[in-house]
């Protein structure tokens, strides 16, 4: 049974505490992309945004960092009422000082690879963060076409985190929907996040409905 979490990112923003209070009830958390247009193309949304959102949902709010200097957002990012902060291992030389700097807020603290990243630059740090995302498709815009090679990356992840023995959550984020979710799951996550298939979907609480009973949910 895996965890479904409702990336806002194809949501429409100026409804965006009505979109999340339509799928409320059929997903376990909320996936924030924070995009800067500098490590990524796209610019979304940041910390005013997620304190708005707050106010409307006791659901997880988990801010997914696709930016540059992801340290300069954590403070901010935990002052809004964020629960979770990921940020791309990509963004740094050194995870390290921003694991730590990130875990003094409060928060939970993860480290999201890239779909050509191999898991060996988050392996050394696994012992250090509450979350891994593995993206299968490249950071940026929502609708990507799935990634299947990337599934081995959950698996050697699922494996290395059950071989230490550590309380590691593991997400696969990009092309979630009806036909891949299983595949994600019996790979080895914990989480599942999907956009396009809940909130492009004419029903996004029936599509969130569906996702969820696939990933072996109630």
């Amino acid at each position: 049974m895996a965890k479904l979490a409702a990336s806002i990112l194809s949501a429409d923003l100026a409804r965006l505490a009505e979109e999340v209070k339509l799928v409320e009830p059929h997903v376990d958390l909320i996936h924030v992309d924070v995009m800067d247009a500098h490590f990524v193309p796209p610019l979304t949304i940041g910390p005013p945004v997620i304190a708005a959102l707050r106010r409307h949902t006791a659901l997880s709010l988990h801010a997914h960092l696709q930016v540059e200097s992801p340290e300069g957002l954590f403070e901010d990012l935990a002052e809004a009422g964020t629960d979770a902060v990921t940020f791309q291992v990509e963004a740094t030389e050194d995870p390290a000082p921003l694991i730590r700097k990130a875990a003094a807020t409060g928060v939970r603290v993860g480290l999201a690879l890239g779909p050509s990243t191999p898991l060996e630059r988050a392996s050394a740090h696994l012992d250090e963060v509450d979350d891994l995302i593995v993206l299968t498709v490249h950071p940026g815009w929502a609708g990507q076409p799935f990634q299947p090679d990337a599934l081995e990356k959950v698996e050697a992840a699922r494996t290395e985190i059950d071989r230490r023995g550590i309380a590691v959550d593991v997400h696969v984020d990009g092309g979630v929907n009806a036909q891949t979710v299983r595949r994600c799951v019996d790979a080895g996550a914990d989480v599942v996040a999907a956009a396009s298939a809940i909130f492009g979907a004419a029903d996004p609480a029936d599509a969130a409905r569906e996702l969820r009973g696939l990933a072996g949910g109630t």
